[in-house]
């Protein structure tokens, strides 16, 4: 009986086996993004490790046409009401002068509005007691004539009092797609110049080009804080200088060759 019993659990564990190994999946070779099967032993093929593959930069430099101003008042008061109508008179005296100096409607927008309870700290009653009112209304204007904007910028902080506030301006292309065309095809000089020489030095013939990408351009700004200096009423009649300098742009190519 013994002898019978080993004899069967031998018989099982061998049954197990076979069907254990008829079940398993022949391994995958992947190879150019197709897979097959294979009955002995699996390979998997990167399709990055295929080919040449190389990076292209190229810049080019442009003289900025617009001015962005990031400007508004903020006022304090007892009431709310109080603080609202000083804003708002010294927001529309700074109006008068951005439309005056020839800012268009739609290139003059909202950029923050708000209305905050001051308060301080009271040690005798542990409480916050309310001392006044804070409203702040900011803008962005874009100066299109940038050959006005020191004395636009001038105007408009004069216009605005003690109440002006004046959060930089920044130096922009309005439109870069000149800039960045230019920038690309030098990218992709500089992309396909690597590769010949790559080519060269390692002995390989190059192919056809299977593959082309382009980062994210940059569109580059500058942007600087305006502080107006308190200069006597007969020095008044200089308007801020203002340079814009040049703007940089760049572009990113990658290109990927066949190689023999």
């Amino acid at each position: 009986m013994r002898l019978q019993s080993a004899v069967m659990v031998g018989v099982f564990l061998l049954l197990i086996g076979v069907a254990a190994a008829g079940c398993a999946p022949a391994p995958s070779i992947i190879y150019q993004g197709t897979t097959s099967a294979a009955g002995s032993g699996g390979i998997i093929v990167s399709q990055q490790s295929l080919g040449l593959w190389v990076d292209g930069e190229g810049k080019t430099t442009g003289v900025p046409d617009v001015v962005e101003l990031q400007m508004g008042v903020q006022s304090e008061a007892n009431t709310v009401a109080q603080a609202q109508k000083a804003a708002a008179d010294a927001m529309d005296n700074i109006m008068q002068v951005l439309k005056s100096g020839g800012i268009a409607d739609k290139d003059i927008s909202t950029s923050q509005f708000s209305i905050q309870q001051l308060t301080r700290w009271d040690d005798k009653t542990n409480t916050n007691i309310v001392t006044g009112y804070q409203v702040s209304n900011m803008v962005t204007a874009k100066i299109r004539d940038i050959t006005k904007s020191g004395a636009i910028i001038d105007a408009a902080a004069e216009a605005g009092g003690d109440l002006i506030r004046v959060n930089g301006i920044t130096f922009m292309v309005d439109d870069p797609t000149p800039l960045l065309k230019i920038a690309r095809d030098k990218a992709i000089q500089d992309a396909m110049d690597k590769a010949k020489q790559m080519a060269q030095a390692s002995g390989v013939k190059l192919g056809k080009l299977l593959y082309v990408s382009e980062s994210t351009p940059y569109l580059p700004s500058t942007q600087i804080n305006y502080m107006k200096a308190t200069v006597p009423e007969a020095a008044s009649a200089a308007p801020t200088s203002i340079s814009p300098g040049e703007l940089e742009f760049q572009a990113n190519v990658q290109l990927v060759y066949e190689i023999d």
